[in-house]
């Protein structure tokens, strides 16, 4: 019997550039909505959860998942079938974008990165490999390949040793007892000011917000609980981060499940979520605290709920004031959770749950 369809694990590279184009909403819809996908996938949400997510039909997310696990990140790109019949062979193609995503210095050319006009003249001068080519239809090869003239980035590679049996842990968890997992993080910090977005309108009449404020009202932060099985985010609004209303959120997660048996909650590995009295309260209550490897909070299930969230409660707004904003966020937390699933998967999770209480009860 296959397992459930999900993405293989990231690197920490793919995870920090899925979690910014979910979270920045400012690259193109395709992209948007595969990287929400695909970051959906990796925090342990299933197939149906992900196709509710994102309005999409869940083949389609089944096979941005399988393209992903073969390509990577370029799955993200869709590609375009049509056009004149190519000039250069494949293999000819591959060699180009290859050398193209090289850096000339180790091919012994003196300069850190290719101009267009640089690397058609260095292909046409290899020896055994010549490659005649102008530079407008080197340009369209590599668009067409998905490689883009950008400017250089940075990540941060997860320097946790503890790694992979984090990630080990919380992969467990969400595969073999994902009712009884939640995952937990804070959203912001959340300013009052308008906001530019995205709506319908008519050509060239987009719809304005202003573009002058003064910053005198402070920020909250959003602290977020999301239910893996029950798929219901809530939360609430606070002036500061800090261990007292981390714990806040971890009793109100508890009571979510008030029958004492033991649940899991996945966070980031921050000092505010780790405290000696944190980890007495959870160990008292049968809580166990996954903790997502250092600059890796990706894996958090939460993140990919949080896209949604910014851009259909901040992006394009104009709140006067912290108490308009924080019954903005929920109203749509009331309106996504009452439409997060099918009135029939919802009944027959709950009869799966009351089967099992039963078992137990008569064991």
């Amino acid at each position: 019997m296959t397992g459930p369809v999900k993405v293989r694990r990231l690197t920490d590279q793919e995870g920090q550039r899925l979690q910014q184009i979910v979270r920045r909403g400012s690259t193109s819809t395709v992209r948007y909505r595969r990287a929400m996908m695909l970051l959906a996938s990796a925090g342990g949400n299933r197939v149906p959860v992900i196709a509710q997510l994102v309005a999409a039909d869940e083949d389609t997310v089944r096979d941005v998942i399988h393209r992903f696990n073969a390509i990577g990140l370029a799955c993200l790109d869709p590609r375009w079938a049509g056009g004149r019949p190519r000039l250069l062979s494949p293999d000819a193609e591959d060699f180009v974008v290859a050398t193209a995503t090289t850096r000339p210095a180790k091919l012994g050319q003196p300069f850190t990165r290719w101009s267009i006009r640089k690397l058609a003249a260095y292909l046409r001068k290899l020896h055994g490999r010549t490659i005649c080519i102008g530079r407008e239809a080197l340009r369209c090869l590599l668009a067409r390949r998905g490689v883009t003239f950008q400017r250089t980035k940075t990540w941060k590679e997860s320097t946790d040793p503890d790694r992979d049996a984090k990630l080990d842990r919380i992969e467990h968890v969400l595969e073999h007892l994902p009712d009884r997992v939640f995952a937990f993080d804070e959203f912001g910090p959340l300013g009052i000011r308008p906001t530019g977005g995205s709506c319908w309108a008519k050509h060239n009449r987009p719809d304005r917000v202003p573009a002058t404020y003064r910053r005198t009202h402070g920020v909250t932060y959003f602290h977020g609980c999301y239910s893996i099985g029950d798929d219901t985010l809530w939360g609430v609004n606070r002036r500061r981060k800090g261990a007292v209303n981390s714990l806040a959120a971890l009793r109100s997660i508890r009571a979510a499940r008030p029958d004492g048996d033991p649940i899991y909650v996945i966070m980031d590995n921050l000092s505010a979520h780790k405290g000696t009295q944190i980890r007495a309260w959870a160990k008292r209550h049968r809580v166990e605290l996954c903790f997502t490897p250092t600059n890796a909070s990706w894996a958090d299930p939460i993140e990919a709920h949080f896209g949604p969230l910014r851009q259909f409660t901040l992006a394009n707004s104009n709140h006067p004031n912290h108490t308009v904003q924080t019954r903005a966020l929920h109203t749509y937390l009331r309106w996504r959770n009452a439409n997060a699933r099918h009135p029939d998967v919802l009944a027959a999770q709950r009869r799966e749950r009351a089967r099992i209480r039963s078992e137990k009860g008569m064991r």
